[in-house]
């Protein structure tokens, strides 16, 4: 058990990647604390977890709310604790160039990918830092590392995460506690699947999309998940400031 007793905080659980590890966390023993603004999917992510034997439970957060964020980190680490913070919720936006682009979806982007993953480490760290142990993954992607064209504004918010990561690190490193990005390629999520809904001709443009990946297909949300639990646990526990790329071989 990889992650037995310790409690792990995870946003944007409800689906996808989030859910997927906050299954796998709950598989290696965390209690688990499922966190997403859609309330009725992220209870009864909680509540399947706790169906599988597994310990859970849900708190509606909307993780650019910043006093909400702190409001509910805070009963967290009161209550049960606090080990691991996931700041896993995200968002995409149409593709566009740049210029096409207008400020309230570079505005919207921007609030969820770079500032609610600030609020989630600027909520988590007082209590890690305080205890002298913790553990920071935040999720970013390939557009972490590469510029992704017509995705302008969210290359630009996952650029962030991953050079916010590695200022965390640098900084809480001293204090016992290590901070660490995923960057995953694409992933097959309903994200991905309304990206692809907005293409003319989305079957083939999933098919030029899997072409361009080594293994010749897109990842599974558990895949992922795996990634997160690994920087998640002591079993990276000389990784800090990294930037974990499972993109299928897609920047090689």
């Amino acid at each position: 058990m990889r992650l037995e007793n310790e409690t792990v905080v995870i946003t944007g659980a409800a689906t996808g990647i989030g859910r997927a590890t906050a299954e796998r966390c709950a598989e290696e023993g965390a209690r688990v604390i499922v966190t997403d603004i859609d309330t009725e999917a992220g209870q009864a992510v909680a509540e399947a977890i706790e169906a599988d034997g597994g310990e859970a439970q849900f708190h509606e957060l909307d993780v650019t709310d910043s006093d909400q964020f702190h409001a509910v980190v805070d009963a967290v680490a009161e209550d049960d604790g606090l080990d691991v913070m996931v700041n896993n919720a995200g968002t995409g936006h149409p593709g566009g160039s740049l210029e096409d682009l207008d400020d309230e979806i570079r505005d919207f982007v921007i609030d969820i990918n770079v500032k609610g993953v600030w609020n989630g480490c600027h909520a988590a760290l007082p209590h890690l830092k305080e205890q002298g142990h913790g553990r920071i993954v935040n999720v970013g992607s390939l557009a972490s590392i590469l510029g992704l064209p017509q995705q302008s504004a969210y290359s630009m918010s996952k650029g962030a995460v991953l050079n916010m990561t590695k200022a965390v690190a640098a900084e809480a490193g001293p204090h016992g506690v290590r901070a660490n990005t995923v960057c995953p390629g694409f992933t097959e999520t309903a994200l991905l699947d309304q990206y692809l809904e907005e293409q003319d001709d989305p079957e083939a443009a999933r098919e030029q999309m899997i072409q361009q990946y080594p293994l010749k297909r897109l990842a599974e949300p558990e895949e992922i998940a795996d990634a997160i639990l690994f920087l998640a646990s002591d079993e990276s526990s000389f990784v800090n400031g990294h930037g974990l790329v499972v993109d299928g071989g897609f920047s090689a």
